[in-house]
């Protein structure tokens, strides 16, 4: 496909700066991008690689200098190249509405208009799914389960026994919706079952990345908030509470009985002890441990994971023990104290 760059600019809401007559066929990144394509800068930071780079144009924020090459100047170039390429390349094709004949499928499951029900996949009786939602193939959903619309569910997912999906929801290959709680209780020396009675709601427009985990509540639900974006490896205990906005990065673990407010940020390997709360707006630098609740509003880092402000003290720190050692032993042999090491 073959555009202008004022096309281009008119799509994302651009201002062209240079040739607006432009022909552009393809669109890369800064080191991919060959004549003929556009590609993006975030920042100021990727000039140096704007300059070396073979594109001929480029979305660009406005505090890039043009240096007399062609450019689209837009507010959020990420976002202005994500739609350039959805426009230039050929759209991924959804599966056409329909079941396959391998399929699966109890007779007392509702369909709505439009859904799709790929090879292999088996869906159990008394589940609903929505209209226009796609179940890939080989993808396993349990009894008395709810999917809303417009829901996509991926390869090889397994969605156990009675739990309730909103609408338009992604849940990628490999993820095991509804499994069992880690909950035993030790009787005579054994490790005892606690049964494991009740079932995980995910509401509208959250999704959830491949092979990640999120348990069944206890006696009630484990539930993950509207809008919510969990990374692929994140595990989520049973009975947590995941706010509305969260962002959980990958191999984020959470353990039972956890309540995280709205617009929550977890980076990656990020390890929750269980029963905790962590307010609202929070952000957990990667790799804390967070045993204890954390207020809203609070950055934090470490482990145990503490203002991120007193971690970054202490880390330099910690940066500057081998020169006081030094200066100790220095001091140490001027008073004739010498180390009996």
């Amino acid at each position: 496909m073959k555009v202008t760059l004022q096309q281009l600019a008119d799509w994302v809401g651009g201002e062209v700066i240079g040739d607006p007559a432009l022909v552009i066929s393809n669109a890369r990144t800064l080191h991919e991008a060959e004549p003929g394509d556009i590609t993006f800068l975030e920042s100021e930071k990727n000039l140096a690689a704007w300059h070396s780079s073979r594109a001929s144009a480029a979305v660009v924020p406005p505090s890039v200098a043009t240096d007399g090459r062609s450019v689209i100047r837009v507010d959020d170039p990420l976002m202005a190249f994500v739609q350039i390429v959805q426009h230039l390349r050929q759209p991924v094709s959804e599966p056409a509405g329909g079941i396959h004949p391998s399929a699966i499928i109890h007779p007392q499951v509702q369909l709505g208009q439009g859904v799709t029900v790929g090879p292999l996949a088996i869906i159990g009786e008394g589940t609903s799914i929505g209209e226009n939602s796609v179940i890939h193939a080989g993808a396993i959903i349990g009894r008395r389960c709810t999917i809303g619309r417009q829901t996509h569910i991926h390869p090889r997912v397994v969605i156990y026994d009675d739990c309730r999906i909103g609408q338009r929801v992604t849940i990628h290959a490999g993820s095991v919706i509804g499994a069992d709680g880690f909950g035993y209780r030790v009787q005579n020396g054994r490790h005892i079952k606690v049964p494991q009675l009740g079932w995980v709601e995910i509401e509208d427009d959250v999704e959830i990345g491949a092979c990640s985990t999120i348990d069944r509540g206890t006696f009630g639900a484990t539930r993950i908030g509207a809008g919510t974006k969990i990374d692929n490896l994140v595990m989520i205990g049973h009975n947590c509470r995941i706010g509305k906005h969260n962002i959980l990065c990958g191999q984020v673990g959470i353990a039972g009985s956890c309540t995280t407010g709205d617009y929550v940020v977890m980076a990656g390997q990020v390890g929750v002890a269980d029963h905790v709360t962590i307010g609202e707006q929070v952000v957990v630098g990667a790799g804390s441990g967070v045993p204890n609740d954390i207020p809203a509003h609070s950055n934090v880092l470490g482990y145990p994971a503490i203002p991120i402000s007193e971690e970054r003290r202490m880390l330099i720190g910690l940066k500057k023990l081998p020169e006081l050692r030094n200066d100790v032993k220095r001091i140490k042999k001027l008073l004739g104290l010498e180390d009996r090491e």
